[in-house]
């Protein structure tokens, strides 16, 4: 695998340094197709990181480079999105997230990707070893999904009395959600938890699970860590508010937060995160 300061000098040189024959088909000016399971209108700030990643190795948009955002709102298009990047034969593709690289790799074995994933790369199958990666993919693995036994422990220490937790995952995520779920489960057991699992996939559902969660009340929220789920930080933080004020000041506690260690308070309610920052991974 590689470093920051090779990461970025690979992305924003990818034209460059595949083979020549790799290279044949593509257009004067470098396109990036960035593949992404965040949405829309509420992922700018990992985009700004994107693209000031790009202009440290002296690519600008617009100027000596075009990006082609494949913003998917979740897991569900990421497949039909990458295929579509491998048939407009982009000079690379920046894959974020494991769905999203695996997707990638199945999508072209030509095509230079660079990736972020959460889980180990040799098990997805992206490279062949972490020291030489081969083929045609390399990129960051960052092991999300070997913290959330320190989220789930990080959240009994806020709040030591709680008993019940309700899991929130995105089953479009199965990558994800298999290490994720045998590991919450574990540290589950050992901390005397009690874990109930909701599923949802699109804002709509996790709009209902939030109802189904204020009607059954458990003592905590944990969020899965996944893409989508990120960039729908907002949401989170706006029912956090309101589980607070139906539970006459009770918080909730998340999972999902946009720095390294972060506790969020809003009106009577709060959230709690440990996990990477992704904005700077989206610089890396």
């Amino acid at each position: 695998m590689i470093g920051r300061r090779d990461f970025i000098t690979l992305l924003g040189g990818a034209a460059a340094a595949w083979p020549l024959a790799a290279r044949a088909q593509q257009p004067v000016m470098p396109v990036v197709g960035l593949l992404s399971p965040l949405a829309p209108g509420s992922s700018e700030h990992v985009l700004h990181a994107f693209r000031h990643g790009l202009a440290e190795s002296g690519r600008i948009e617009g100027q000596n480079v075009a990006i082609d955002y494949r913003l998917a709102s979740g897991n569900a298009r990421l497949p039909e999105l990458a295929a579509d990047l491998a048939r407009r034969q982009v000079s690379v593709i920046a894959a974020s997230g494991s769905v999203a690289a695996v997707a990638s790799k199945t999508a072209t074995q030509t095509i230079p990707i660079v990736f972020i994933a959460a889980e180990d790369p040799v098990k997805l199958g992206l490279v062949t070893s972490l020291a030489r990666p081969g083929g045609n993919a390399t990129g960051l693995n960052f092991f999300t999904a070997e913290v959330n036994a320190k989220r789930l422990g990080l959240l009994r220490e806020l709040l030591p009395a709680t008993r019940r937790v309700a899991m929130l995952m995105n089953p479009t995520n199965p990558i994800n959600t298999s290490s994720t779920l045998a590991e919450v489960e574990q540290a589950a057991r050992d901390l005397a938890l009690q874990i109930q699992i909701v599923n949802a996939s699109t804002s709509h559902e996790i709009d209902a699970a939030f109802a189904a969660l204020a009607r059954e009340r458990p003592d905590a929220l944990f969020v899965a860590p996944d893409g989508f789920f990120t960039s729908r930080r907002v949401q989170f933080e706006d029912f956090s508010d309101m589980y607070a004020r139906a539970r006459r000041a009770r918080p909730v506690r998340g999972a999902v937060r946009d720095r390294r260690q972060a506790v969020h308070q809003s009106g009577r309610g709060a959230a709690a995160a440990q996990s990477s920052g992704y904005a700077e991974m989206g610089a890396f």
